[in-house]
């Protein structure tokens, strides 16, 4: 007998390789010290500390930086199915400063997902409190 949750099990497994195929050649995330640190269906966590190259005339993070981990975070957490899916827009609120050194965890959460459309959630904190939050817009292409 199979047990209730083994299909959540399979679907975790499944998802989970989906996000490290994806990972794997992703160089743009990687090359901003990117660390993937978890994927479900529909889910992910992203980290990233932020760097010297990070930071911006104001001595606090660049706000393309923030944006740019909370993207990968929504990135995984839409391709967790295994098809090719992309982001047809995003708006981000900063909610507090991030400054050199802070390491910034990104939690990416599938909201509504039809067809071939999908919205996410995504927080990105510090020590727990959040500092950016990240709405993206995902489509699957055919």
């Amino acid at each position: 007998m199979v047990s209730d949750d083994a299909p959540d099990a399979q679907d975790a497994a499944t998802a989970l390789h989906h996000a490290e195929a994806m990972w794997a050649s992703d160089v743009a995330s990687k090359t901003l010290g990117m660390e993937l640190r978890e994927a479900a269906p529909g889910r992910a966590v992203l980290a990233m500390t932020v760097r010297p190259d990070m930071v911006n005339g104001h001595d606090i993070a660049h706000g393309a930086m923030i944006a740019a981990l909370a993207d990968s975070a929504f990135a995984v957490a839409c391709n967790s199915y295994g098809r090719t899916t992309v982001a047809a827009g995003f708006e981000i609120d900063f909610l507090e400063p991030v400054r050199l050194g802070d390491q910034l965890v990104a939690m990416a959460v599938e909201r509504w997902r039809r067809g071939r459309s999908g919205i996410y959630d995504v927080a990105v904190s510090r020590d727990g409190i959040v500092v950016a939050e990240f709405r993206g817009r995902s489509r699957t292409l055919r």
